[in-house]
This record gives C-alpha cells, structure tokens and sequence, in this order.
C-alpha cells in the first residue's frame, strides 16, 4: 500500500529555562515512512523521547527541525510550519491520536465523548450512538455508565473510554501511546483486535508498547529510539 506518512531528520529540543537555559535534544535526525496496513512500533527505554516524538507527530509540541508530511485530502501535507486551521482539519480527517490519558469536558456523558470524532465528521446522531454502543460495548464499559461523565470512572474504564473514542472513526494515521497499560487480558485482547481491525482498513499505525505480547502481535516494524541507534529494521511477526 502506499506511504501514508513521512519524517525527515525530524528534532527536538527543550530549553530548561530555570536550568541556565540548558538545551535538552530529546529527538534528533528521526526518519521513519509508514506505509498505510502497517504498524510501526517505538522502541527504546524510558527517556528515549518516545511519547514526545508521537506529540511532535501530532502538533503537541514544535519540532526545531526536519519534515513531517502526511497523506491528507489526497495530497501531500507538511505539517512542520503548517497553518493552525490546516493541523486543525488533518486533526478531524486523517491524523488519530490514543493517548495515555483521557481528557474531557467535564460532566460531558461518556457516549456524547466517544461520538465526538464521528459529529465532527457530519455522521448523522443516530448512525454516531450506534458505532459508540458498538465500541463500549466491546470494551465492556457497561451500559450504566453511558449517560454519566467518565471523569467519576475508575482509571481503567476512562482508558477504555479513550480508546473507544480513538476508534470511533477511521483514521488514515493512528498515533497510539501506550493503549493497552493497565488492561485486563479480555480488554487487552479487544483492543488488539481494534488494531488489527484499523491496519486491514488500510491505516498506518506508529505505536508505543510496553506489553510485549502486545507488541509482538502488531508489530510489523521497529523504530529504535536509543541514542545510540536511531534507525528503522525489520520486526518479524509473531505467529
């Protein structure tokens, strides 16, 4: 399939200000292509700049150099110096992020927060609740709790919710940090599926995994991020 994303000499810095202004090089020269059925999993140890190269993908954070382009609306977009309403749009379109927490309005309804992506889109309410259902479902939130506001979930049911609302639509590029901590093996085993589910739409998926079966089980490639070795191999499978 085609490359859906691209990152050229991708870097990274933060200045400690209350430090003397020391300069931290979190990601420096990164270059990886993900090619849209595939799955690109981050490795290296904690401090590697993992979590910060995915919140660079996604605009969290401004990278001090190099190119990150994406395939979005048929065309190629860059996205480092892109104009707000451009990353906004990607953002709505093409470009899903699951990350470690869940962050919402408060007293927002669990279901009215999972169908958010799809209004976003101009799915019609109806066809929107029926996919949420579906996700909630399968995550065994129960149905008691759709109509109240996950901030009173316990932690494993907001990371659940998060990952519903992650799922809630297609997305072209899914950016996916650390989505199955915490879970129990049944939810763990959903959310593989997810993931299996997303990669045989045709997305591009670029992952972070502590859970080594979890790793094993989606990975098709390995981005190492050890300073030492910032280069992209070959990840067989495990079958």
């Amino acid at each position: 399939m085609n490359t859906l994303i691209e990152v050229r000499d991708l870097s990274k810095t933060f200045t400690l200000h209350q430090q003397h202004g020391v300069v931290l090089n979190v990601l420096r020269g990164v270059e990886f292509s993900v090619r849209g059925g595939e799955c690109l999993v981050l490795h290296g140890q904690s401090g590697a700049g993992k979590s910060t190269l995915l919140r660079t993908l996604y605009g969290n954070y401004l990278p001090a150099g190099g190119s990150i382009r994406v395939q979005h609306a048929g065309a190629w977009l860059e996205l480092v110096g892109a104009e707000p309403r451009a990353v906004l749009q990607v953002r709505q379109q093409t470009l899903g992020y699951v990350s470690q927490f869940l962050r919402v309005i408060p007293r927002v309804a669990c279901l009215d927060v999972v169908m958010e992506p799809a209004l976003a889109r101009g799915w019609s309410k109806a066809d929107a609740q029926v996919r949420a259902e579906h996700l909630l479902t399968r995550l065994n939130i129960p149905q008691r709790l759709w109509q109240l506001a996950p901030g009173t979930f316990s932690g494993g049911e907001q990371q659940r919710v998060n990952i519903a609302r992650g799922f809630m639509v297609a997305w072209p590029v899914m950016l996916l940090d650390e989505p199955t901590a915490s879970l129990d093996e049944s939810n763990r085993q959903v959310v593989l599926e997810l993931m299996s589910e997303a990669k045989a739409g045709g997305a591009a998926l670029i992952g972070i995994f502590h859970d080594r079966a979890a790793r094993e089980a989606v990975a098709d490639r390995h981005f190492d991020m050890t300073p030492t070795a910032i280069a992209e191999e070959e990840y067989a499978h495990a079958r």
